[in-house]
């Protein structure tokens, strides 16, 4: 039984030997078309294995490249940064120092006009640019070019200049202001580029205008002065002292037309061409007046025009410094920037203080200068003018006119100098200064004169016109009176402050001998009553006199005169009741 499940097992695992034996050996073929596929892959891998690995290599050698190239373009973008930051201060630089051809074009073949005016301006910045760079290479080569160009506009500028002079000088009927404020000002920035950039042709042409100017003012001023003396001439008005005065001026009222000549708005000024009517006369103050307000305007033109003309500006506005190529800052690192703010941080309040101080007195100094060229310009066009003023005040004052002629002539200088001194004429208001300082003195002999003689009068020594006269009569202290008002009137309406020492103190003066004049006339008469009488009868035409002048009632000192007249004729009639009240107790 044993052997026979022995031989039982053993058959089956025979046949399972002998099944997979043919199974092999049917799919032998596959087996070895698997094997070799196997063995390609691990071919195909020992060569994926070996790219791989040579991969690696070039992918770390890419590595390192693309790691270089971010380098340089790291150093490629900052280089680019740096050009883009030096780009436009460069090319600034060359619009700067490049001259384009239109505008050396327009300085070489065309003649001077108002296109010269920005041209001009322009080539003078391109010059300042080209002068200040000069350390660059490009500039100084075209230094020579642009000196070239210099000289032929300083050249064309110069004729031109010279030309627009040329009717000044030639004819006075030329008018000077329309020339100015038309023609030169306009032109002005011209003689500025000369003034900076060409210095001799700038004096060349200041000495021709002042030449022109003042051939022109002293022809018109000579012109003028003679046809004024010859108007005076036909006048024989002159100074008397009130005893002297002719008696038929005693009623007539004061000539407010004529006072008016001491005010701008006064009579018509007086022209040239009126000399030739050998009918027509003008009182001395209206002619005057007429060559004082011709003066005036002229002096304060021309001085205008000459401040405005010759006062250049040292340098050309420049052009924006950040903009620039070589400025200071554009040359810094920005260590060297921020070294440089540190450094001036401790000290920089101390420094702008100082820095605005010595600006201040920079300024000043300039202004100075300037101020002391524009006066000395004006001086030399306008002194033969002055001159002719002056001779013809010499014969107004010598032999000296009325003494209300000479206070609105006074007053008028006063006005004139207001007005002058408001228009900015230093010189021109220290000549006026000195005329007044010669009239001043002429009024107060002319004042002392008339106190004087009043005083003779009625202390009975005699003098002019009533000499003779044994006693004062009522009719002489009733001219005194009258001629008292006048003067009196006359001196309130030319005179606006009520401190005027020099006027009022010589009306109190001569107050104090009409009262003396009219005591003694009426001191002659034993009766009482009749001199209290007389005494109101003078008051009273004082009184009517200062309550006529409409226009100088209203001022304070006529006012204190009313009052003081009005106190002794009340008084006077005080004493009239007085006596009369004792006579009838009697």
């Amino acid at each position: 039984m044993s052997d026979y499940n022995e031989s039982l097992g053993n058959q089956p695992r025979t046949s399972s030997r002998q099944n997979s034996q043919i199974l092999y050996s049917t799919r032998e073929k596959e087996f070895v078309e698997l094997h070799e596929q196997v063995q390609t892959s691990v071919n195909l891998l020992d060569s994926l294995e070996s790219f791989l690995s040579t991969f690696q290599k070039d992918l770390t050698a890419v590595s390192g490249q693309i790691s270089e190239l971010q380098d340089r373009s790291k150093d490629i973008d900052n280089r680019l940064k740096s050009r883009r930051k030096i780009e436009k201060p460069l090319s600034n630089l060359i619009n700067d120092i490049v001259i384009p051809p239109s505008l050396a074009t327009l300085i070489l073949d065309s003649k001077v006009d108002e296109s010269w005016l920005p041209a001009i301006e322009d080539f003078e910045r391109h010059l300042e640019v080209i002068k200040a760079r000069s350390k660059v290479k490009a500039a100084r080569d075209l230094g020579e070019v642009v000196e070239g160009l210099r000289i032929v506009a300083a050249t064309k500028l110069r004729v031109f200049f010279l030309s627009l002079f040329q009717p000044i000088r030639n004819s006075v009927t030329t008018n000077m202001q329309v020339m100015q404020t038309s023609i030169l000002i306009k032109y002005q920035p011209l003689f500025a580029f000369l003034q900076r950039q060409a210095v001799p042709v700038a004096h060349e042409i200041q000495r021709s205008y002042v030449g022109a100017a003042r051939v022109y003012y002293e022809t018109g001023f000579r012109r003028y002065a003679r046809s004024l003396g010859y108007i005076k001439a036909r006048t024989t008005e002159k100074f008397e002292t009130i005893v002297n005065e002719a008696e038929k001026l005693d009623n007539a009222p004061v000539d407010v037309v004529r006072l008016s000549n001491a005010q701008f708005d006064g009579p018509s000024v007086t022209l040239a061409y009126m000399a030739d009517d050998k009918t027509h006369k003008e009182y001395v103050e209206a002619l005057y007046r007429s060559l004082l307000l011709v003066f005036m305007d002229n002096a304060t033109a021309e001085y205008t025009f000459v401040k405005m003309f010759f006062t250049v500006e040292a340098t050309l506005p420049s052009l924006d410094s950040q903009k620039s190529l070589l400025s200071p800052s554009s040359l810094l690192s920005p260590t060297d920037r921020l070294s440089n703010a540190g450094s001036d941080y401790g000290g920089r309040s101390r420094a702008t203080s100082l820095t605005i101080a010595g600006a201040l007195d920079s300024a000043a100094a300039v202004a100075r200068e300037e101020q002391i060229n524009v006066d000395g310009i004006w001086k030399q066009v306008f002194d033969p003018v002055l001159e002719y003023v002056q001779t013809f005040v010499k014969t107004i004052i010598e032999p000296p006119p009325p003494v209300i002629s000479l206070l609105t002539m006074i007053r008028l200088t006063e006005h004139v100098v207001t007005e002058i001194e408001n228009r900015a004429c230093p010189p021109c208001v220290t000549f006026m200064f000195g005329l007044r300082l010669q009239m001043w003195p002429i009024f107060q002999k002319l004042m002392n004169e008339n106190i004087e003689v009043l005083k003779k009068l009625a202390e009975g020594s005699g003098g002019g016109y009533f000499s003779r006269a044994a006693t004062v009569t009522e009719a002489t202290v009733r001219s005194m009176c009258l001629r008292y008002l006048r003067l009196f009137t006359a001196f309130v309406i030319l005179t606006e402050k009520e401190d005027e020492t020099m006027i009022f103190s010589n009306l109190l003066r001569m107050r104090q001998e009409i009262e003396k004049l009219i005591q003694r006339c009426t001191g002659h008469t034993s009766d009482a009553v009749a001199r209290a009488t007389a005494q109101s009868a003078f008051y009273e035409i004082l009184l009517r006199g200062l309550h006529k002048g409409v226009q100088s009632v209203a001022h304070p000192k006529s006012q204190h005169e009313i009052a003081y007249w009005a106190r002794l004729e009340e008084e006077a009639k005080r004493k009239i009741i007085s006596v009369q009240q004792a006579r009838t107790r009697r």
